[in-house]
């Protein structure tokens, strides 16, 4: 059975996977630059031999992790400068060793840490609104029994962007997707702690709403226990 440990489950590239490593490539090799536009669906498809399924799941999560964005009237874009190439440098060093990935979880614990604190100062009306559409969309797929990993980064995303400090937000967006799809991968939060996470996002969510910086903080960290734990016993 140990020897059975040392084994992990095969992963199969999809094709919006494939599409999304491609274009990560492009980007870090120089041959899309910021503010490059990219071709039309149509040509896209018919070049890569994927159908607009795919590709468009593939542009959007590139989108939602800051890599593209779309612009009225001009299309779909390669965003900020610097992000991608560290992107993917945080992407080699989870696949390097043990420590590298506690001191990266580490980090994001600090940064959501301050995020809370600074959305519970900062946040707006309209900030409170994103929280709570975040955190019914999360619920939604818990309650659904669906994966829910996506809408739990945009929760903790759109936390990041109630602290309204851009470089945070950034940073956020740099760490947080390649730890929840490690954790994700090695079946780390399970066991019911979907549910758990639900009422936790909600505790964080009141205490920004109340202006309460301390109470938020506690909650951040209250609902990363499990992961603090995790990255503890690592050697």
């Amino acid at each position: 059975m140990e020897l059975l440990n040392n084994f992990s489950q095969i992963e199969i590239e999809s094709p919006s996977d494939k599409i999304i490593r491609q274009i990560k490539g492009l980007i870090s090799s120089g041959q899309l630059n910021p503010g490059d536009k990219l071709p039309s669906e149509r040509k896209l498809c018919d070049k890569l031999g994927v159908g607009r399924t795919h590709l468009r799941d593939a542009l959007k999560k590139l989108e939602f992790y800051g890599i593209l964005k779309t612009l009225p009237q001009s299309g779909t874009v390669v965003a900020g400068i610097g992000i991608p190439a560290l992107e993917g440098l945080i992407s080699d060093m989870l696949s390097l060793h043990n420590h590298d990935f506690k001191s990266l979880v580490e980090t994001r614990i600090i940064l959501e840490s301050q995020a809370a604190r600074l959305a519970a100062r900062n946040r707006t009306v309209d900030d409170l609104i994103e929280l709570d559409n975040a955190l019914l969309a999360h619920q939604k797929k818990v309650e659904d029994d669906q994966s829910a990993v996506e809408e739990d980064l945009l929760f903790h995303v759109k936390i990041a962007e109630a602290s309204h400090n851009s470089v945070l937000k950034s940073l956020m967006l740099i760490i947080t997707p390649d730890i929840m799809s490690y954790f994700n991968q090695h079946n780390i939060c399970s066991d019911g702690k979907s549910a758990k996470a639900v009422e936790q996002h909600q505790a964080v969510v009141k205490y920004i709403e109340a202006n309460d910086e301390d109470g938020a903080v506690r909650a951040v960290t209250d609902h990363l226990s499990d992961i603090i734990d995790y990255v503890n016993g690592i050697t």
